[in-house]
């Protein structure tokens, strides 16, 4: 699908969502920064620059720092773009492609020429990080959390053009699975494994969306392992990798597991790829994500039943939080400029929110499934030492065949992870299209 085609539908889509916004409350202008770069604390370098996504939704350009959008209702975007004189570093290069047309560009070599394109009457809102040159300016409202709700509302519907970026995130990050995969059978360490997966999807760590989780055997009890170990271990069991890549600022978010042998985890690894995809059929308009969520905790007492964990019933287990031990973190998130793409919670255009079930505080998306959402879908079943203590020393701990426990503790967890968008009839997954197994 053509990017300039689908680009200058998105452009008109959300322009007209904030300009709307806008005039709902009473702003007659509106500043949105790219954001700048902060500096480490006594020291010359900087730490990792992360686009503001307001930004973003508009200009598909991720590293513009100290760049800025004035947004009036009735007039062509103005795009204030950041292009210093610098020989230390590299410049942002002149602006071109199929998204220039779109906007009114002024092009700056110093950052506080912004305010010579700022305008001087009016109502003005500001919605970003306050950084300099803007702390002297007296808006009329910074962060207008009205506003801002309209706006987050409305980013769970993703425009054909968004779509098309999720999807070749996904290609891209696709091919830095296949690579990692094969290095883990190669046996590499999880700094090759880590290497291997940002070369072929071309993609340097400060690119990426989200740092990679690389786990090897027991690491991947670790949910948000990030360390890398350089030298390999003594033994293959298992690999863990939750890793994504961006397109035009828009990410992709996988998760794959591996086992080195064929065995009862890799069993275990099967099974939950079938129930994974069963869930995947039910991403479809009108049903409840809650309810998915619900619904995979009962597919963990079921294979706790199978694989002789536990002989309780699914429904007992869930009920006494025997499963949260083996599924302690929710079914997915919104996804699209940001990994946990916001207003998962939004209950409604003005704000409100639908928390999540008290027993499941850490699920991060409430909404109703509704065409045009991405989401993600992430069941997981872990062996962590810390929380199988701690069910060990409940009442429930009788009911738990540890000596099974142990057996499957070296091997760490599963998780598997696909992005899938919400269509009119059903859902198309993103991920599947190019990572099928």
């Amino acid at each position: 699908m053509s990017l300039e085609e689908t680009f200058k539908n998105h452009i008109d889509t959300v322009t007209d969502r904030y300009y709307q916004a806008m005039q709902k409350h009473a702003f007659d202008h509106l500043l949105i920064p790219a954001g700048s770069l902060h500096g480490v604390f006594l020291d010359d370098t900087s730490y990792p620059f992360k686009a503001n996504f307001h930004f973003n939704s508009f200009v598909p350009l991720t590293k513009i720092h100290d760049s800025c959008l004035i947004l009036t209702p009735g007039q062509k975007p103005i795009l204030c773009y950041y292009q210093p004189v610098d020989f230390w570093h590299l410049v942002a290069g002149d602006p071109e492609g199929f998204w220039v047309e779109h906007f009114d560009i002024k092009m700056m070599r110093q950052k506080d020429e912004v305010r010579g394109f700022m305008p001087s009457t009016g109502n003005i809102a500001f919605i970003g990080e306050m950084d300099a040159p803007f702390q002297d300016d007296d808006f009329d409202a910074i962060n207008p959390l009205g506003l801002i709700h309209e706006i987050n509302w409305y980013r769970a519907r993703k425009t054909p053009y968004e779509i098309e970026c999720v999807s070749r995130a996904n290609k891209m990050a696709a091919l830095g699975h296949l690579a990692a995969k094969e290095m883990f059978y190669q046996e590499g360490s999880e700094l090759e494994i880590h290497l291997a997966y940002q070369l072929a999807a071309g993609q340097y760590e400060n690119d990426l969306p989200y740092s990679s989780i690389v786990a090897l055997n027991e690491h991947a009890a670790i949910l948000h392992y990030v360390n890398y170990e350089t030298q390999r271990p003594a033994q293959h069991r298992t690999f863990l990798i939750d890793a994504g890549a961006r397109y035009n600022g828009y990410a992709a978010d996988i998760t794959r597991t591996y086992a080195f042998e064929t065995n009862a985890f890799s069993e275990l690894i099967n099974d939950l790829d079938a129930v994974q995809q069963r869930i995947n059929h039910k991403v479809i308009p009108g049903h409840s994500y809650v309810d998915l969520h619900i619904d995979y905790h009962l597919e963990v007492g079921r294979l706790l039943n199978k694989y002789h964990f536990c002989d309780m019933t699914p429904e007992s287990m869930l009920e006494t939080g025997i499963t949260a031990t083996f599924f302690p973190h929710g079914l997915g998130h919104q996804i699209g400029l940001q990994v946990h793409d916001v207003g998962g919670h939004q209950a409604n255009i003005e704000g409100d929110t639908t928390p999540p079930p008290s027993e499941h505080s850490f699920l991060r998306n409430t909404r109703p499934i509704e065409a045009g959402q991405i989401v993600t879908i992430e069941p997981g079943f872990y062996f962590i030492d810390s929380l199988l203590g701690d069910l060990k020393s409940s009442d429930q701990g009788n009911a738990i065949n540890w000596d099974r426990v142990a057996e499957f503790m070296p091997y760490g967890g599963i998780r598997i992870e696909d992005d899938v968008l919400v269509t009119a009839t059903g859902h198309r997954n993103l991920t599947r299209e190019y990572l099928p197994d």
